[in-house]
């Protein structure tokens, strides 16, 4: 939903800290960064695994699980003041996976119900509602992760810990949030006999040539299968 930071924008901050977790280039890091690296790592192989489809009756409560728990981890990462890196550009991280195939997969296991409406900002302007995909946003959330626990696999804990802040901030702490809200209230309709409404006009993004009720027809048959209703 947010636009990804570039890898190659430059550090502002000073280049020594006294934050959790800042101990700094190539060293071991202390049990803040051990715990946020195992959330973020534990996040991308279980959203990866996921999408292998081997378990598609599960999808939607596997995903609403891991997400649930990531945004834990960037609570916590929210909740701490701001983590200083010890270099002042940000080191390259090599090449990273464009995320295609992961999403072209979460995407299949989510039909019918990957894409869903989200207000971006709860405290901006009033705005109609967005379309988004569960899909893109985890794909594009698993690339940031990943981006960081590169830094944190190569001994850059604070450059680590730097990056999952500030995107938690500027970009997966938000897309995350909607996902779970989306990921919740499909269980809520199954779960309350609730049938899912149609799409907000103009905002269905799915070419298919099904109608909003066909699409609701198929999400709920979906989610019934899943939750063994």
């Amino acid at each position: 939903m947010s636009e990804q930071p570039s890898s190659t924008q430059p550090s502002t901050h000073p280049s020594s800290s006294t934050q959790p977790g800042n101990t700094g280039h190539k060293h071991e890091p202390d049990d803040f960064a051990v715990q946020i690296a195992d959330s973020v790592e534990s996040f991308v192989l279980a959203v990866t695994e996921v999408a292998k489809g081997d378990e598609p009756g599960s999808v939607v409560s596997l995903l609403l699980l891991e997400v649930s728990q990531l945004l834990l981890a960037g609570g916590r990462m929210g909740a701490i003041e701001d983590v200083v890196p010890e270099d002042r550009f940000e080191p390259d991280a090599g090449p990273e996976p464009d995320g295609v195939e992961l999403r072209e997969r979460l995407a299949a296991l989510l039909a019918p119900i990957d894409v869903y409406h989200e207000v971006f900002d709860p405290y901006g302007p009033p705005e109609k509602p967005s379309a988004f995909r569960i899909s893109d946003d985890l794909a594009g959330v698993v690339a940031e992760l990943r981006h960081g626990l590169t830094h944190y696999q190569e001994g850059r804990v604070s450059e680590a810990l730097w990056w999952w802040q500030f995107s938690y901030l500027s970009s997966w702490g938000s897309t995350c949030t909607a996902v779970l809200r989306a990921l919740q209230s499909l269980i809520a309709h199954v779960r309350l006999d609730s049938p899912i409404g149609a799409a907000a006009d103009g905002a269905d993004i799915d070419d298919d040539g099904l109608t909003d009720e066909q699409l609701g027809q198929q999400a709920g048959d979906l989610m019934a299968a899943e939750l063994g209703l």
